[in-house]
């Protein structure tokens, strides 16, 4: 019977899109290794997402919840969890389907609720883990992660190096660093309401104080 499965990639980076999916099918007809994407290497991610937009028995849906929405102070995180869980899925569920989704919130009842609300009538249910632990989740996954990861790939081919656009990336500090010496201000592609930016303009306006 088809189910169907929603994750988000890129909640927590500084640069970048977070990226929701959702895959739609009989967890049977899914690949062979499927797994939560965190614990796959890139390559196996991309085979495995080639296989399932491949395979016509499957439907998958995406969404991108790009910086300025983040930055947008009339929201919060879970709120774009849930609208990114949401966008993804109504493209490809039905009135009727049941549904599984990765918990955004810790209260996984109020996760699935607040998304439900947002697509068809559908039979939705939210865990913690279970990009790990529910296959159609885990594909879910792995789709959002190979889609954030070409989105970030993109950055790298227009700026230059970015890293993985992670906080504890030195790479990627580096370049906001660098960025914001040149052209005095943050990049389109970073989340400016980041702490990490904060730090790097605070940082590039104490060094211009030091000039004087």
């Amino acid at each position: 019977m088809a189910v169907f499965g929603i994750d988000e990639a890129g909640k927590g980076p500084v640069l970048g899109p977070m990226v929701a999916a959702s895959v739609v099918g009989d967890e049977s007809v899914l690949p062979e290794g499927i797994d939560d994407s965190k614990r796959l290497t890139p390559g196996r991610r991309e085979e495995l997402a080639r296989a399932i937009r491949g395979d016509e028995r499957i439907a998958v849906g995406v969404s991108a919840i790009e910086p300025p929405r983040i930055d947008d102070p009339e929201t919060d995180m879970n709120t774009l969890t849930v609208a990114a869980h949401a966008e993804a899925a109504a493209g490809v569920v039905r009135e009727g389907m049941a549904g599984i989704c990765d918990a955004g919130d810790v209260d996984a009842d109020r996760f699935a609720r607040r998304v439900a609300e947002r697509l068809p009538d559908v039979d939705l249910v939210a865990e913690h883990r279970a990009d790990e632990n529910r296959s159609i989740v885990s594909a879910a996954s792995v789709i959002a992660k190979v889609e954030r990861d070409a989105r970030i790939d993109a950055l790298s081919t227009e700026y230059g190096d970015v890293g993985s656009g992670y906080p504890s990336d030195p790479t990627t500090r580096a370049f906001l660093a660098d960025y914001v010496a040149d052209h005095g201000e943050l990049p389109a592609c970073a989340r400016t309401s980041w702490q990490t930016c904060e730090d790097v303009l605070a940082a590039a306006d104490q060094r211009t104080l030091a000039e004087f």
